[in-house]
């Protein structure tokens, strides 16, 4: 059972409004839209006799949230402004807060910015377990590893040129500028991310980064096999060029498809595992002081192209 979606056609690309032909009513509110998420997923659980359910959202991408205070800054104002019909709440976060609501642990896999800071500290009082932000299993996660082989290799990366094409739904809604710019920004943190973590290679920091262009294009006869090629150009011994060509050819979702699933199935072990700290004294095997984990689930960021981790609750309520 497919059951009716949230659909704003100010979130998607302009070429998808035509798709969208399963929606909740237009005129429905947006707290309407909450509490009938939280009614499905309520229906599912006693329909297929589950105890635990976790939410991932696989749909495309969304443009930015525009993040402000009095609106999404706290988790009082987001549910504010959900009541009020703010045009800036976005489906995503709508799905997310009914979503923590209802107890069930919530994966971002797309690139927009879903965890508004308000949404963030919804989930910080509620400690339920949150994932983001943006699928990491095709051509990024590829250039991730190889990214790491080279700087091990004492190499210093001066160019990452990428180019992909196919012809799905994904891709086709990419050629809409504005849903491109958050897949553009979540395949660059890569980069931003190799010249952080390298002082030794990039003393200069951001001023010393490698080029990095990244082309996509739709090529509908190719559906969902997906082609990529990757040219990386290094500076090795005495600063002579290295570099590497590779080519890639897959099926795009199924390339994604282990990992919804990896990423509901972690979400639902994490919530049950607790922790506590060693202190002296303490005799082993007594029960006291354990606590959950915290509910930004960090440790699952190895999915993610932009892992949302812990520090970013204080970053992004800094306006």
């Amino acid at each position: 059972e497919v059951w009716p979606g949230v659909f704003d056609r100010e979130f998607i690309a302009e070429n998808q409004r035509g798709r969208a032909d399963n929606c909740m009513p237009e005129g429905m509110g947006k707290w309407e839209r909450v509490e009938r998420i939280r009614e499905d997923i309520r229906r599912f659980k006693e329909k297929e006799g589950v105890e635990f359910v976790s939410v991932v959202w696989t749909a495309n991408s969304e443009r930015y949230s525009s993040e402000e205070q009095g609106v999404n800054d706290t988790a009082e104002n987001l549910m504010n402004a959900i009541r009020a019909n703010h045009k800036e709440v976005s489906p995503s976060t709508i799905y997310a807060v009914a979503s923590i609501l209802e107890g069930c642990p919530y994966a971002n896999g797309s690139p927009q910015n879903t965890f508004v800071p308000g949404l963030l500290e919804l989930a910080l009082q509620t400690g339920v377990p949150i994932c983001g932000d943006d699928f990491k299993s095709g051509q990024t996660k590829m250039k991730s590893v190889f990214a790491d082989y080279l700087i091990s290799c004492g190499l210093k990366i001066k160019t990452m040129v990428t180019y992909n094409h196919l012809g799905n739904n994904d891709m086709y809604q990419l050629t809409d500028e504005v849903m491109w710019r958050p897949k553009s920004a979540s395949k660059s943190r890569v980069i931003e991310d190799i010249v952080a973590s390298n002082p030794a290679l990039y003393p200069a920091g951001p001023n010393d980064k490698p080029d990095h262009v990244v082309v996509v294009k739709y090529v509908p006869y190719l559906g969902d096999s997906k082609r990529d090629v990757s040219e990386y150009t290094s500076e090795a011994f005495m600063g002579s060029p290295y570099t590497n060509i590779m080519h890639n050819s897959c099926l795009d979702s199924i390339l994604c498809a282990p990992l919804i699933l990896d990423l509901a199935l972690f979400l639902e072990l994490f919530s049950r595992v607790q922790i506590r700290k060693e202190e002296e004294g303490r005799p082993r095997g007594v029960d006291e002081g354990f606590s959950s984990l915290h509910p930004v689930m960090s440790v699952l960021g190895i999915f993610m192209k932009i892992p949302l981790v812990k520090i970013i609750l204080t970053f992004q309520k800094s306006f």
